[in-house]
């Protein structure tokens, strides 16, 4: 399974969203530090490294922007602790 597919699969359990886009963005930064192939020490194995999440869920109801975010973060922690470099996130509640 790849890291796309694995976030998404954790985002869908615990966020039953209406809609859900994980778009891997990791190919705008080849050649930057920590990249694979940029020959940097430290570089990471894989090479999806960064991701832009887009989320609409009833979840995210009456939360601020930053709890959203903290959501998100906290669903992803094992992928952002072990690989994933960098991650934009959009979560909106319906009707937003």
């Amino acid at each position: 399974m790849s890291v796309k597919e694995r976030m998404e699969s954790k985002l869908v359990a615990a966020l039953e969203p209406i809609l859900l886009e994980v778009i891997d963005e990791s190919h705008k930064h080849a050649g930057h530090i920590g990249h694979p192939g940029s020959g940097h020490p430290g570089a990471m194995s894989s090479s999806e490294t960064h991701f832009h999440v887009k989320v609409v869920s009833g979840a995210f109801t009456g939360k601020t922007r930053l709890a959203r975010h903290r959501l998100v973060n906290e669903i992803l922690a094992e992928d952002l602790s072990s690989g994933v470099h960098a991650l934009a996130i959009e979560a909106r509640a319906p009707g937003e």
